[in-house]
This record gives C-alpha cells, sequence and structure tokens, in this order.
C-alpha cells in the first residue's frame, strides 16, 4: 500500500461488492468496508475516510439516510451513490443532499476508479480550506417518478437538477418540444427551498403579446378596454414562490425587457400602472429555440440571455437515448393501464423493435400519445406491432425543421470544438452518409435516395471515406 495513501469506506450489504472493491483500489488506496448503513457511521467517526462509496438500498437504514447522517458527522468528505435502481427521485435527493457522484450498478470499473480518484482530490482540497455547510433541509416526498429514464445522458440531468435544485438561482432548460422540460421544472421546485410555496406556470406561446405582459404583470383598472378592475398578475400570485416560464424564446423585446428588471432589481409596475412593487420569485425558464441564434437575430435580448442562463440544462432528444425507451413504454403501459382499467402485461418483442427504430421527432411527448392510444384500443393483454399507430417506422421518419436545426446545431458545435482549422464539409457529410447507411442497414439504393444524391456519387462517398458498406 502506498504511503499516506486515502482510505475508502466502502458500505454496501453484498460482499462481492466489497471484494471487487479490493481489487479495483489495492494497493493505491487503504479499503475499509462495512456491510451496514450503521456500521459504515460507525466506521466513520472512527476511521475518518476520505472517500464513501455507498448502495443506496440496503437492509435497515438505507443509503440516503446514511447520507443525511454522514453530512452531519462530516461536511467534508465525498460521498459517491450508487444503485441498480436509477430512479430520478433518488439521484435528484442523493446530489441535493453533497453526493459527490451518483453512478448505476452494474458499474464500469474504469469509470468508478477515475470517479473515486477525482473524489479523493477533492477531499484533499476541501480539507484544506473552509467549506459551506450543506443544506439540511428535509426532501419533499413525491408521488411517483415523472421523468423516466436509465440513460447516461438523464443521469446527468438528474444530478444536474439535485445541485441546482437548493439554490436559489435562476435555471434555464433548453431541448425540442416534448422532451420533458415542464417535468423538469417541477423537479427543481419540488427539491427546493420554496417546495412549501406557490408554483406557477406561464406558457409564453400561448399567448398575444398584450395578454402576456398582463398575465405576468397585472394590470390596473382602465389600463385598456375591458379592464374594469385592478388585476394581479403571476409575479405577485408566486412572491417567495417559483415562477416557470415555458416557451421564453418566444416572448417579445418590450416583455423580455421587463423581466430583466425582475431579475435584476426584484421590482415592476402593473400594466397601466406607475406604482412599484416588489417581489422575491425564483424563475425557471425553458425554451426549445436557439437563443443565440435568435440574439444575433435580434430577437432576444443578449442581457437576458445572459441572466437567464446561469445554470443551463440540456434535455436530450429521445432519438439520441433511445434505450430509455422500453423503461419509458413500460412506464406509459403502467400509467395507462391503471388510468383505463386495462391489464396490459406489456409489449411484444416486434412492437418494441419498431419503437426503438423510431426517430420520435415529437420526443417523449410522442411516445406517450403513441402508447396511450395502444393501450386504449388494444384488444390483448400484450402490445403488438398492430396495436401501433406511428406512421413510417424505419427510424426514416422526416423530422420537423425544429429536430433538425437542433440536429445540426450540435453537429456543427461538435465539428467546430474537435476542427476549428476548417474542412467544414467533409466532416459534416462523412458524419452524414455514415448515419443514413447505419439507418438504412446499408442499403445504398435508398440511403441515397434519402441523401438526395445520385447512387454513383453516394458509392464514391463511401470510398473516400472509408464507409465499408455492403451493396445492395
Amino acid at each position: 500500500m502506498k504511503r499516506n495513501a486515502a482510505n475508502i469506506l466502502i458500505i454496501d450489504d453484498e460482499p462481492n461488492i466489497h471484494y471487487s472493491f479490493e481489487k479495483i483500489l489495492s494497493p493505491d488506496y487503504r479499503v475499509i468496508s462495512a456491510h451496514s448503513a450503521k456500521e459504515g457511521l460507525e466506521k466513520l467517526r472512527r476511521e475518518r475516510p476520505d472517500v464513501i462509496v455507498m448502495d443506496v438500498r440496503m437492509p435497515g437504514m438505507d443509503g440516503l439516510e446514511a447520507l443525511k447522517q454522514i453530512r452531519e458527522i462530516d461536511d467534508k468528505v465525498q460521498i459517491i451513490m450508487m444503485t441498480a435502481y436509477g430512479t430520478v427521485n433518488t439521484a435528484i435527493t442523493a446530489m441535493k443532499f453533497g453526493a459527490f457522484e451518483y453512478l448505476l450498478k452494474p458499474f464500469d470499473v474504469q469509470k468508478m476508479r477515475d470517479v473515486i480518484d477525482k473524489a479523493v482530490e477533492n477531499s484533499r482540497r476541501t480539507r484544506r480550506q473552509t467549506t459551506v455547510s450543506p443544506e439540511k433541509k428535509e426532501p419533499r416526498d413525491e408521488n411517483g417518478d415523472m421523468i423516466v429514464g436509465s440513460s447516461e445522458a438523464m443521469q446527468d440531468v438528474y444530478k444536474l437538477i439535485g445541485q441546482v435544485a437548493a439554490q436559489d438561482v435562476t435555471v434555464l432548460i433548453r431541448g425540442e418540444s416534448g422532451t420533458g422540460k415542464e417535468l423538469v421544472a417541477r423537479a427543481i421546485y419540488q427539491h427546493s427551498r420554496r417546495a412549501n410555496r406557490a408554483f406557477l406556470e406561464v406558457n409564453c406561446a400561448a399567448l398575444p403579446e398584450t395578454l402576456l405582459e398582463s398575465e405576468l404583470f397585472g394590470y390596473e383598472k382602465g389600463a385598456f378596454t375591458g379592464a374594469n378592475e385592478r388585476r394581479m398578475g403571476k409575479f405577485e400570485q408566486v412572491d417567495y414562490g417559483t415562477l416557470f416560464l415555458d416557451e421564453i424564446g418566444e416572448m417579445s423585446l418590450a416583455t423580455q425587457a421587463k423581466i430583466l428588471r425582475v431579475i435584476q432589481h426584484g421590482e415592476f409596475t402593473r400594466v397601466g400602472g406607475n406604482n412599484v412593487i416588489r417581489t422575491d420569485v425564483r424563475l425557471i425558464v425553458a425554451t426549445h429555440r436557439d437563443l443565440e441564434a435568435a440574439i444575433q437575430a435580434g430577437q432576444f435580448r443578449e442581457d437576458l440571455f445572459y441572466r437567464l442562463n446561469v445554470i443551463p440544462i440540456f434535455l436530450p432528444p429521445l432519438r439520441e437515448r433511445r434505450e430509455d425507451i422500453p423503461e419509458l413504454v413500460k412506464y406509459f403501459i403502467g400509467r395507462y393501464g391503471r388510468e383505463t382499467g386495462k391489464n396490459i402485461s406489456g409489449i411484444d418483442k416486434d412492437a418494441l423493435k419498431m419503437l426503438r427504430e423510431h426517430l420520435w421527432p415529437g420526443n417523449v411527448r410522442q411516445l406517450e400519445n403513441c402508447i396511450r392510444r395502444a393501450v386504449v384500443l388494444g384488444k390483448g393483454v400484450m402490445l403488438s406491432a398492430d396495436d401501433l399507430e406511428i406512421g413510417n417506422t424505419t427510424g426514416l421518419t422526416q423530422p420537423t425543421e425544429e429536430a433538425l436545426e437542433t440536429m445540426l446545431d450540435r453537429i456543427l458545435q461538435t465539428v467546430i470544438r474537435e476542427n476549428p482549422n476548417g474542412r467544414l464539409w467533409p466532416i459534416v457529410e462523412e458524419m452524414l452518409i455514415a448515419k443514413v447507411l447505419q439507418q438504412t442497414r446499408g442499403n445504398q439504393a435508398r440511403a441515397a435516395r434519402i441523401l438526395g444524391i445520385h447512387r454513383n456519387t453516394l458509392r464514391n462517398r463511401i470510398e473516400r471515406y472509408g464507409l465499408n458498406n455492403s451493396s445492395n
């Protein structure tokens, strides 16, 4: 064992887990074992480890309760939570109470080792300086998880929610329509310090400019035709609470200016009024638009963007987390089976394959509607491909302009980051051709039609880029 090796406390009720960590960490670290949360707390007081790796589900006291008690004993120890059950609530709660990281079982050995190395480094750095005690408030109990997905992309979202929820900062949620931005906003609210206060939502795209301003800030009697009495706006109604502004990118420049004033000074005036009204509101905003492009087009205020973009959370489209589709399908079958009183036990392999191959331009919302319809109209105890109505199920449905724009933005960001010195078109062309060939399972004739190029041109590109693909 190395001299001055860090102490790693493993708290887990499975003996094999302790054996695995001995192999992973020795001789670089000193491994301390505890087989229950109670034993772990005792060894924490006695051994003062640098890092704790702890399971969430254990007999007796669970990992989340132990996490809170650990924080009361030692607020500088770094805690890595792990579980075989990657629900949104456990991830958010773990990060909220100061977990360093949250990993799913079975974990990747190298990734776990890298996380522990970083945690040890952070632990030793933290112990050399004064830190602020973490928030000790009890979490709000949620009646079921509404955000579904165990993919790495969604685990990152859960962890970020947990990290920002208790902090009174503005959060900007970005993602295509149907990805679940409202659910993320509600999760942030439910785990925040303002969870016992009001939560109101306004869809900025659903109201004309004049009505939106009145909805947000209220109006005085006589401010306009039909204003027969003073009306309180959302910023007054939700004082000391949380206001969620969906589709913030659709807001007019004039209303944006008033929003900016609220953020900067915590004050506003009603429509048609002169009295300054103070308010204390936490803002969570969401958009599917490219706000940077809107700024360049003069459609969105740059100063407001930087005020809103304090903590950005990006929700990936469903096509980029297809591994979550079986979990989502199971969730929606259960939900709508209960609502309709139908005993649907699951979905057959062919139907699930069909769902996994679809592009889902409408994202989770479209998948939800598809499953709801299938549950309502399905005649058997298992959903089959005949019960599904999703149009072209080859994975090549025509994506919306919005989806294409988002996909292109992400491709460009990757290309520019990785290749800042140019060669943009060949890189994009190679990526695009490779993806279309993958989706068409190597059918060059079909790929050429989708790309809008001659088949001979496609063959030349395949040879140029070394895309070894069988001819069809």
